[in-house]
C-alpha cells in the first residue's frame, strides 16, 4: 500500500480521534476504576485465583462429570465468580469498561455508515441490534435482509 497525502490525512484525523477519546471522562473513568481494581492486593490475588481456577475449570469441560474433580471444581467457580461479581470496585469496572466499548460501538458504526449501509458492524454492537437484522438471517426470526 503506497502513503498518500490522503492516507496520511486519515491517520492525522485518527491520532486526533484516539487524543479526544484518552482525554474523554468515559475513559478516564475507565483508567481509575481499572486502577482501584488492579492496585488492590487482595483484590488482585482474587482475581489471580479465578483465573487459575479458570484454567482448571476449562480442564475438566473436556472430560464433563465423569473428571474426578468436576464437582469440585464447578462449586468453586461458581463460588469464586460470584464473590468477584459482588465486588463493588469490579462492578464499576464494568460498568466504566461498558461505557467506553458504547463509545467505541458508536464509532465503528458511524465509520461503516459513512462508507456504505452494507459496512458490517460488530455483531454485539447496540447500533446493530436496533437494525431489522440484528437478530440474524438464521436464527428464524422475522429478518428483512435483501440479499
Amino acid at each position: 500500500m503506497m502513503m498518500t497525502d490522503e492516507w496520511i490525512n486519515i491517520i492525522e484525523n485518527a491520532e486526533e480521534l484516539t487524543a479526544m477519546l484518552f482525554s474523554s471522562e468515559a475513559v478516564a473513568q475507565y483508567r481509575r476504576a481499572y486502577d482501584e481494581v488492579y492496585s488492590d492486593a487482595e483484590l488482585a490475588i482474587s482475581i489471580k485465583g479465578f483465573t487459575e481456577m479458570k484454567e482448571r475449570y476449562e480442564e475438566v469441560q473436556r472430560f464433563g462429570k465423569y473428571h474426578p474433580d468436576y464437582n469440585r471444581v464447578m462449586k468453586s467457580i461458581r463460588v469464586q465468580k460470584r464473590a468477584l461479581d459482588l465486588n463493588e470496585q469490579i462492578a464499576t469496572l464494568r460498568v466504566a469498561e461498558n461505557d467506553v466499548q458504547s463509545i467505541l460501538d458508536g464509532i465503528g458504526s458511524l465509520l461503516a455508515k459513512s462508507v456504505s449501509d452494507a459496512v458490517k458492524v460488530p455483531a454485539g454492537s447496540v447500533f446493530v441490534s436496533d437494525s431489522s437484522c440484528a437478530t440474524g438471517c438464521g436464527t428464524g426470526g422475522g429478518c428483512s435482509c435483501s440479499a
